[in-house]
């Protein structure tokens, strides 16, 4: 494909990192450049012959620096189809030449928002003029290549080497100029938007991390992308196979779990799904207890600690085999003891913010909503209604606490029992809640007496508390509100089972 020489080139960066070596580089191949303010006394000061834009303009930099390159002399050189007789004769007759070259870095306006400096420094930090002379360069890609970003430069040292830019890479320039713009303007529209909550408007980038061997199921093409600097997309894998889709969705499930504990706390899951949940004095405590609840399940499962993983855990750990653990970090001697698995996929993610709104994609929009933090009211004990019963030993409320935090990251309908720190049976994602509590007393088997029972909404009838009641749970923790709440209480008080209403729910549907 043939190239096109450069001859002519316009730099107007704030970023200087490797701006005089591509300057030696460009004077070297006798390319005439155009620059200004502190861009253009960088080059100077190294030796490199430089013509300032307001030289050329004939209209000195004003207001600061704010009006510098918005000049017809400028955005016409940029702009000019040097394919189109018609522009060529135009700018000619006003004595503008073209350019072939618009090096371009825009002010730091995100790394300034995030800094805490005040809204009049922020402000200044949203560039004008550098948006203008990327967006026109880009769409005259046909004529002038465009870098955005210094990483960008060794693809200039290499042009000037062959010959110049081929029609192809000027497009891929621009697509990058395009992104790089729609991002800045992005961060800025955001930023203004001074919105508590659900906003009216809003947007996200997502940029490509790499591509996945396949989705859910081998016949669908996937790829994880990252929007951010935290979470598990930017996990550090130590060992082990890529990480597959079905990896990453489960991660994040046991991610949320773990972290929705503060004492030493592990989570295993299965198709995003507990198999269980088990908060210890030690990380490797917990993991045994969690590991109790459905061996069988956590078979291949994905293991999650908001802890270090101790050298005892992994030998424990090491036992069985499992897909993904996630953890803080790892002591030494843990990461080599688990590494022994050839296929274990092993990461440390030291992020554990939680974003505070989740989205979710439907046919034609999405759906936004704020995260289910448990953080509300009648998430705290000091919430609960107690309806029926005595009062609990405090080894008991412990559990029916854990067991409230617990059942958040079931699918509904849920059902946990716990005890001593540790789910012992999960109902999980059925469609009456009679069917989850059956299932989470079968999965308890014969530990099911004495357990205590989290249910995430209400029980609209007694038949699913009465399932519970007659396996031997001693306490029960539910939202109530259900029109037959005081049928559920009569349940729970001919039974003798302290029962606690919180008034908030926990569903999860996604």
């Amino acid at each position: 494909m043939t190239k096109k020489i450069i001859k002519r080139a316009l730099i107007s960066v704030y970023d200087k990192t490797g701006l005089v070596d591509l300057g030696y580089a460009l004077q070297k191949a006798q390319v005439e450049i155009l620059s200004t303010g502190s861009t253009a006394t960088t080059l100077r000061d190294a030796g490199i012959t430089v013509t300032d834009v307001s030289s050329y303009t004939g209209f000195p930099e004003i207001m600061g620096g704010r009006v510098k390159t918005l000049h017809p002399r400028i955005h016409s050189g940029i702009l000019a189809d040097q394919n189109n007789p018609d522009h060529l004769k135009a700018i000619a007759d006003l004595d503008i030449a073209p350019f072939d070259l618009v090096i371009i870095n825009l002010y730091p306006f995100a790394e300034t928002i995030t800094s805490g400096a005040t809204f009049e420094q922020c402000i200044e930090q949203i560039d004008i003029g550098g948006p203008s002379m990327l967006r026109g360069a880009g769409k005259n890609h046909g004529s002038v290549a465009v870098i955005s970003n210094p990483h960008q430069y060794p693809l200039v040292v290499s042009a000037l080497a062959s010959g110049g830019f081929s029609g192809e890479e000027r497009r891929e320039l621009a697509l990058e100029v395009f992104r790089v713009t729609a991002e800045y303007d992005l961060a800025i529209a955001t930023w203004l938007d001074s919105s508590q909550g659900i906003p009216d408007w809003f947007g996200q980038i997502y940029k490509k991390e790499s591509s996945l061997r396949y989705g859910e199921n081998p016949h669908q093409q996937a790829a994880i992308y990252r929007s951010s600097s935290g979470g598990i997309v930017g996990a550090l894998q130590h060992h082990g196979k890529e990480m597959s889709f079905n990896n990453y969705t489960d991660a994040d499930a046991a991610w949320r779990a773990a972290l929705d504990h503060s004492a030493p706390c592990v989570a295993i899951i299965k198709h995003a799904n507990p198999c269980g949940i088990a908060v210890g004095e030690t990380i490797s405590q917990a993991y045994k207890a969690a590991h109790l609840c459905d061996p069988v399940s956590a078979f291949g499962g994905v293991v999650a600690a908001n802890r270090k993983v101790s050298l005892e855990m992994a030998h424990a750990l090491a036992e069985i085999f499992t897909e993904v653990v996630i953890a803080p970090g790892y002591d030494d001697g843990a990461i080599e003891v688990l590494s022994k698995k050839p296929s274990i996929r092993i990461l440390t993610c030291t992020a554990t913010h939680v974003s505070a709104v989740e989205l979710r994609p439907v046919s034609g929009g999405a759906l936004l909503q704020e995260t289910d933090l448990i953080s509300a009211p009648g998430d705290s004990t000091d919430g609960w209604k107690q309806v029926s019963g005595e009062i609990l030993a405090p080894d008991v409320l412990a559990d029916l606490k854990f067991a409230w935090r617990s059942v958040r990251a079931v699918k509904s309908n849920a059902i946990l029992l716990a005890k001593n720190g540790a789910s012992i049976g999960i109902g999980m994602g059925q469609v009456n809640r009679v069917d989850s509590a059956k299932l989470a007393v079968d999965r308890a088997g014969d530990r099911v007496a004495g357990t205590v029972a989290a249910s995430d909404a209400f029980f609209p009838f007694a038949d699913g508390l009465e399932i519970l009641l007659r396996a031997g749970v001693i306490a029960v923790v539910a939202p109530g509100g259900s029109i037959r709440d005081e049928e559920i209480i009569a349940a729970a008080h001919a039974a003798g089972v302290a029962m606690f209403f919180t008034g908030t729910r926990h569903f999860s549907h996604a």
